[in-house]
């Protein structure tokens, strides 16, 4: 079975700004690229296409060894809201004045719990 990984546009990207290719995510964890794929298909972390090559995920996904704390839980909040890969990203990385700043900027703040019932709201 083959991973399926989503190409993003050019503004999502641009929101995003650094990105990390797959074998450098999985070399950061110290897992196997296998394990590393499995990351994607299980939603704890987010990986898309740009220009083509392998999946990369975004920077601020890694805290030192590990995916950061309360961002799987809020990947599957996003699914189960009907959000795919993409829209997700859009979201984590566009300001909102409510929080301040980036639902993700929240999660890196260690305020998941708040995002991740802002994200619950978005299924109503």
């Amino acid at each position: 079975m083959t991973l399926s990984v989503a190409q993003i546009d050019r503004e999502t990207d641009q929101l995003v700004g650094e990105w990390l290719p797959l074998s450098e995510v999985a070399k950061r964890l110290g897992l196997s690229s296998g394990r590393t794929k499995q990351l994607l298909k299980d939603r704890k972390l987010i990986g898309v296409r740009r220009e083509g090559g392998e999946p990369q995920v975004p920077a601020v996904f890694l805290a030192e060894d590990d995916v950061v704390k309360g961002l799987p839980g809020t990947l599957t909040v996003l699914a189960d809201a009907g959000f795919d890969d993409v829209e997700s990203l859009r979201w984590l990385f566009t300001p909102d004045d409510s929080l301040p700043g980036a639902p993700v900027e929240a999660i890196l703040a260690g305020r998941h719990t708040e995002v991740k019932r802002r994200a619950q709201a978005l299924a109503f």
